[in-house]
């Protein structure tokens, strides 16, 4: 299943880092940026959030709420904000159902052997809980600053 621009977003209920949880239907009437990521503290995804942490307050002044997502457990996840200074929520999808249900389980190679993952990808959910923009198999130099253009878009 994928979901595209224009769609409802797929309603979340996940636990996140601190013992927290979140969900996009209380979240509705803000925007929200769900981005997906492989695995906490690899080089890739740290970039990626040290980019969202840098530019939380531009995020946070135009509006958006920013929720990383990986099948990271939680306490994987407060080491991982705890380490790097992390100052928005990561939801634990360990089952991986919410990444099935926006399509970034993907089947993924790696020195030839195949196995299942989660894409890179973002997700701009407007105030109503529609998908605004989508970004799949993100790289991270300029992504960020791509998602806050289009944050402040809306």
């Amino acid at each position: 299943m994928t979901v595209d621009a224009g769609q409802p977003a797929p309603d979340i209920s996940l636990p996140t880092d601190g013992g927290g949880t979140v969900s996009l239907a209380e979240l509705r009437g803000q925007i929200v940026v769900l981005y997906f990521y492989p695995k906490d503290d690899t080089s890739g995804c740290t970039k990626q959030a040290h980019g969202f942490r840098d530019a939380l307050p531009a995020f946070t002044d135009a509006g958006a709420v920013v929720i990383g997502v990986s099948k990271d457990s939680v306490a994987s996840h407060d080491k991982f904000k705890a380490k790097h200074g992390l100052t928005f929520p990561l939801a634990s999808d360990e089952a991986s159902d919410t990444a099935e249900r926006y399509g970034t389980w993907v089947q993924k190679s790696m020195y030839g052997r195949t196995y299942m993952g989660i894409e890179r990808a973002t997700f701009l959910i407007d105030r109503d809980g529609t998908i605004a923009k989508v970004w799949r198999k993100v790289k991270v130099p300029g992504h960020v600053e791509a998602v806050l253009a289009a944050v402040k878009a809306l």
